[in-house]
């Protein structure tokens, strides 16, 4: 019996600092983008604890699913109301007349 081998990094999700990796990036890009946009201790100082809480949130939805952001993206496209009629391929004799 042949027996394939599957490796991890194959059906791994692409998680950066354990969370998603674009939602990652674009944090710490909006945490740089603050810090040095103030140009003072303070500013930075807030961007460095944005960044800080941002990792501690996104690690935890990644614990619950690791693909929520693109799960919740796929729910906020769908409709709200879908109306019950045929659609225009419907076959004939079965779509609305």
């Amino acid at each position: 019996m042949r027996t394939v081998h599957i490796h991890q990094s194959l059906h791994r999700h692409a998680h950066v600092l354990g969370a998603e990796r674009t939602l990652v990036l674009s944090s710490g890009l909006l945490a740089f983008l603050v810090g040095l946009g103030g140009m003072t201790f303070l500013s930075a100082a807030c961007a460095a604890a944005f960044w800080v809480a941002s990792i501690f949130v996104l690690r935890n939805m990644a614990k619950a699913d690791p693909q929520l952001s693109t799960v919740w993206l796929r729910h906020i496209k769908q409709q709200i109301f879908y109306p019950a009629r045929a659609g225009r391929w419907a076959l004939p004799g079965r779509a609305w007349k």
